[in-house]
């Protein structure tokens, strides 16, 4: 008995672990930690940001050297490109991209503010009546999405979020932003765009949300935040 209660205790920090996304994974090359994206507030802890409100909503930066201590990465539109994450996401939750373009440079403090930020990618769980909502995203290690063709040229930050919702009514926000330099590009008009933080609600029924206890009438996970340009 004493060694199987030893076993349990061993096993759960693992089942409750917590992650960052270290790593921009660019045409299925996994790049070094923190050589692209900016060094997080987390990158020890690994625990989560829960304050929607809070500045640290854009990118969840460690200090005001993340920006210039990661690189640029140049990457062509239309290309596939995702995030690999320290650990195994064991979360369900929902899952979101965005960009922003940066001026005067991905790497500079500026990169990221206003109203700039645009969706271009989003994994919602599925639903239905018999089933609840199923998170096919769950017990992940990377993710993966296209940048769209038609974004133009240029700088810019890509925000990656997980929206963790294991909680009833208590989301968890998993954050990292990458710096680009896109090539190739096209001439579309990213839209809609906003700021962050600003983009969330504390009450968006996307956030403020329990799933495992459903109302009445209940039709499907409602995602937060713009809808998503496909460039």
């Amino acid at each position: 008995m004493f060694s199987k209660a030893l076993l349990l205790f061993a096993l759960a920090p693992l089942a409750f672990a917590h992650y960052t996304f270290p790593s921009l994974i660019v045409n299925g090359t996994t790049t070094a930690e923190w050589e692209y994206v900016r060094i997080t507030e987390n990158h020890y802890s690994q625990g989560p940001l829960e304050d929607v409100t809070s500045d640290s909503i854009r990118c969840y930066e460690l200090d005001d050297t993340s920006a210039a201590s990661a690189g640029i990465a140049t990457v062509s539109a239309g290309s596939n490109v995702g995030f690999k994450a320290s650990n195994t996401m064991g979360h369900p939750g929902y899952f979101s991209a965005y960009l922003s373009t940066a001026v005067p440079s991905a790497d500079s403090e500026s990169a990221g503010l206003g109203s700039t930020w645009f969706k271009i990618w989003e994994w919602s769980p599925s639903y239905a009546a018999d089933t609840g909502l199923v998170f096919d995203s769950e017990n992940i290690q990377e993710f993966n999405f296209t940048i769209p063709a038609g974004v133009p040229s240029g700088q810019y930050l890509l925000r990656a979020e997980q929206i963790a919702l294991h909680i009833a009514n208590a989301p968890q926000f998993y954050i990292a932003c990458a710096q680009l330099n896109v090539v190739g590009g096209g001439s579309g008009s990213p839209g809609p765009t906003v700021a962050f933080p600003g983009a969330y609600s504390a009450t968006d029924p996307g956030i403020d949300i329990n799933i495992y206890s459903l109302p009445a009438g209940y039709s499907g996970y409602e995602a937060p935040g713009p809808a998503v340009w496909s460039g």
